[in-house]
């Protein structure tokens, strides 16, 4: 692209997107610019004005702002990265992807404060991310069955406690997924923040989670433009979206190491609060989580009441009782057991036997009755509660 006394020429391509998308479109390609993160795009735009203006700007004026030099100052000037930006905004709009600039009014608020935030970012769905409650759960993609049943519990525990926390988390496998579907489970809006652009979900094990988060109500979210290979760096790099989007971070499982300890050290400098479930001392995927409790920078979660008192939440309305207003036509014996589970979190075939007095063969039936009507679901152990 040719450039008259340093000046750099504006693509004839990009005005006819209109002002909104032209203003977009700059917004986007400045984070391409090699050399050029989150941060110094900030500054690139504070300085210059606009981010319009940071590509009209003179060569020679933009490499004396701190932290450009000659080398990004050309980089600017060829123009080069513009056109892929508007390539992707067609994408983008052809898909009815929405893209928030840092400087409009609902990009999420709380990423806003985060020095490192994305200039540009990319939505599926129609989430409102500026919603008072939202908290990160991430974790070790080996997941065991100790860190599956709790992030379970405590995703059903907030909903039961009319609780309807906005839960953002990696898409990944292991602690990832098991909120994601918790979350969808449980009528908990959902946010999947993703290595990869729009245009693919990774793993592709997960699409159909990844379906319903949007179904839903809940949103998928990246800074990363499509026909992107989801290399290990862009894993880690998505980690501060993830810690940056919420109040606080829960590491449900980790390691000594791994990406969900990143993730808190990141909510950590962001001045967030981080939130662990200890493990016991010999089990590896509880080492990290130990690790953060003990250097006093994750509070101890043990249950529900203790993220409610870390985040001074006030418990709501429970959205249990809307569920069940769904089937209002249930036998007496079906609305016995119902009213048995309302208070507890899971309970035995046993005691509901021993308590409801019905025969067990009768109570088999019942409770696949209600089973079939989406209001009791059957865990291992012979145990249910109500969804």
């Amino acid at each position: 692209m040719a450039v008259d006394n340093g000046v750099a020429a504006i693509p004839p391509g990009v005005p006819s997107a209109g002002n909104r998308g032209r203003e977009v479109v700059y917004y986007m390609a400045i984070e391409r610019i090699p050399g050029v993160g989150s941060t110094l795009a900030k500054r690139l735009i504070a300085y210059c004005g606009s981010a319009e203006a940071v590509f009209r700007e003179k060569r020679s004026i933009l490499q004396k702002i701190p932290g450009i030099g000659m080398m990004i100052a050309q980089e600017v000037a060829g123009q080069k990265v513009l056109s892929r930006a508007e390539e992707e905004y067609a994408f983008l709009k052809k898909h009815g992807y929405r893209v928030l600039c840092y400087t409009d009014d609902d990009y999420p608020g709380r990423l806003k404060q985060c020095e490192d935030g994305p200039v540009a970012l990319f939505v599926a769905g129609t989430l409102d991310f500026n919603q008072p409650k939202v908290l990160s759960i991430v974790g070790t993609r080996h997941a065991t069955p100790y860190g599956v049943k709790w992030c379970e519990k405590l995703l059903a525990q907030m909903a039961e406690s009319g609780h309807s926390p906005v839960i953002v988390s990696g898409l990944a496998y292991g602690i990832d997924i098991c909120a994601h579907r918790a979350a969808v489970q449980y009528q908990l809006p959902t946010v999947a923040v993703m290595a990869t652009g729009l245009d693919k979900v990774y793993p592709t094990l997960h699409y159909s989670t990844a379906m319903k988060i949007i179904e839903e109500g809940g949103a998928w979210v990246t800074d990363f433009f499509s026909k992107t290979v989801p290399e290990r760096v862009n894993f880690l790099r998505r980690n501060r979206i993830i810690a940056g989007l919420s109040d606080a971070t829960l590491v449900v499982e980790s390691g000594a190491k791994g990406g969900a300890l990143i993730t808190a050290d990141l909510a950590f400098s962001y001045n967030r609060d981080v939130l662990a479930l200890p493990g016991r001392v010999t089990d590896d995927y509880s080492r990290g989580c130990n690790q953060l409790i003990r250097s006093t920078k994750a509070a101890l979660v043990e249950t529900l009441s203790d993220i409610e008192y870390a985040l001074n939440w006030e418990r709501g309305q429970p959205t249990k009782e809307k569920q069940l207003t769904l089937f209002p036509q249930l036998t007496a014996d079906e609305q016995l057991i119902v009213d048995n589970l309302k208070n507890k979190t899971v309970e035995t075939i046993d005691v509901l036997c021993r308590e409801t007095r019905m025969q067990m063969a009768n109570l088999s039936v019942v409770l696949f009755s209600l089973e079939m009507k989406g209001l009791v679901r059957t865990l291992p152990g012979k145990q249910y509660a109500l969804i």
